[in-house]
């Protein structure tokens, strides 16, 4: 009885709120606008504010005129000075959390999250779930294990701020409607050592009735290859009542018939796009590709054509402005303070009613040693493609330009680790080669115009690239090798395990 009065609370919670969203989708370009000025009115006596005349600020035009694009290195003074204790810096109170991330250029980043911006954290996990509850019109799950693969909950304190990992953060703001069928265990999740927490996770999950599982993709993947070795079973067959995966972090598609081999059997998939500064855009509507933007939860949005990023007078676009089918460098305001900030994701819109994206790739992940500028999209569905007409299966991969070959031209270099090779690995090259010049004229042009050869694949030894994490201690975490790259510096360290 009570199994059933559960799943028929979710189902009305579910509905309700579907329901209340219907204007956020109807209103985003107002909803948006209205959002920047209230940051703007909240922040000006900041220290921020004040030095970009926010009391001066009535438009849009007006904040773009007066606040550059900025990325960690442009606000890092201003979050030194606030992880020092100070006040009224970029928002007006101290942050709640610090979410600790890892960067190239400035080594670890402090992203702060505020009280204002920490809810929504949660609420746009809660959404993505209750409109999955509403459409299926099925809450089954509910009454299941649910297991959140995620980094440690362990938090340090910086000058009195919580500091660690986004998904530790979240770990401590689970709804007290989860926590009864949560796993794995506190004490698992401590675990820093992502091997160690992984087996530990398999051994207190293997016998429980798991009906949600959720984690970015290649924790999946690294979960579920434990759990069938184990019992020689596919994952459908250990947990037959399985119903719901809640994935995000990295574009899932290149995962996704590895996902399917190994769960054997129907799983739902809801895909989401969290960040450490905010939670974006999660999928809708089952039905068709792309993820339901987010314009009402604390992010003011721009967006600047891809070809036109980093140049000085780059056109700064609003919701309103965008264009369908156009790859866009993502730039956010938001409640915890930052400004014009970009974050290095390339959004790319597929519907304007509601606003619908995918995520195309990364503003520094890209290939273009030659002018190509090839985006992990492109690469991405290149490689769906060539595997729909030659049957094969990969773990992962690196793509990156080899400008200095000897004695002949230069070439792109995709460094692959097959779980099954193609049967012919000659003819699948050459139309992955073929795939990638349909979907980027610039790369066709170089190859017609025998400026570069076409494509050569490098055969990488199995756990190539699992290896190379661990010797970079970055194996587990939020950390994600690049799936592309503009130079060879990952490349040469991911060679010496070819085959």
């Amino acid at each position: 009885m009570f199994n059933f009065l559960k799943k028929n609370i979710a189902l009305a919670w579910a509905k309700r709120h579907v329901s209340q969203t219907k204007s956020f989708k109807k209103n985003a370009e107002e909803l948006q606008e209205e959002l920047l000025l209230s940051l703007v009115k909240t922040a000006e006596k900041t220290l921020f504010g004040r030095s970009h005349d926010f009391e001066n600020i009535k438009t849009i035009k007006d904040f773009q005129e007066r606040v550059k694009i900025s990325d960690y290195e442009n606000l890092k003074p201003y979050i030194e000075k606030v992880k020092c204790g100070q006040r009224n810096i970029l928002w007006t109170e101290t942050p709640e959390y610090f979410a600790k991330t890892s960067g190239t250029t400035s080594g670890s980043k402090y992203i702060p999250i505020s009280k204002e911006g920490m809810p929504f954290q949660v609420k746009g996990a809660q959404s993505a779930l209750f409109h999955y509850i509403a459409k299926k019109n099925n809450a089954d799950f509910v009454n299941g294990k649910m297991i959140f693969l995620q980094g440690s909950p362990e938090l340090e304190e910086v000058f009195g701020v919580k500091t660690g990992r986004l998904s530790g953060i979240v770990a401590h703001h689970i709804p007290n409607y989860l926590q009864k069928n949560r796993l794995p265990s506190w004490e698992t999740n401590m675990i820093e050592d992502w091997e160690t927490k992984v087996d530990k996770i398999v051994e207190e999950t293997e016998k429980e009735d798991m009906t949600l599982i959720s984690g970015i993709p290649p924790w999946l993947v690294m979960y579920f290859e434990k759990l069938s070795e184990k019992h020689g079973k596919k994952i459908k067959e250990i947990f037959p009542n399985l119903q719901l995966i809640v994935t995000g972090g990295v574009n899932y598609e290149p995962y996704k018939d590895k996902m399917e081999f190994l769960l054997g059997g129907k799983v739902d998939i809801v895909q989401t796009f969290p960040a450490s500064e905010g939670f974006f855009a999660f999928q809708d509507d089952y039905t068709k590709d792309g993820l339901l933007l987010l314009p009402n939860h604390g992010i003011f949005y721009e967006f600047v054509p891809l070809e036109n990023y980093g140049k000085p007078d780059a056109q700064r676009l609003t919701l309103k402005e965008i264009e369908l089918h156009k790859d866009y460098a993502m730039i956010l305001t938001t409640n915890s303070g930052l400004w014009a900030y970009s974050i290095g994701d390339v959004v790319r819109f597929i519907d304007k009613k509601p606003y619908r994206i995918l995520v195309s790739g990364r503003t520094k992940h890209f290939t273009s040693a030659f002018g190509e500028h090839v985006i992990a999209f492109e690469v991405e569905e290149a490689l769906k493609a060539t595997l729909e007409k030659f049957p094969a299966k990969i773990t992962e991969f690196h793509l990156a330009p080899q400008v200095n070959a000897q004695n002949e031209l230069p070439y792109h270099e995709w460094l692959i680790e097959f779980e099954e090779e193609p049967e012919d690995l000659i003819r699948f090259k050459e139309e992955l080669d073929q795939q990638l010049r349909n979907r980027n004229t610039y790369y066709n042009d170089l190859i017609t115009g025998n400026i570069l050869q076409k494509l050569k694949i490098t055969r990488l030894q199995k756990n190539a690239f699992t290896e190379y994490a661990k010797s970079q201690g970055k194996l587990g975490g939020q950390n994600k090798t690049p799936r592309l790259a503009n130079d060879r510096k990952l490349a040469d360290l991911i060679e010496i395990y070819k085959l």
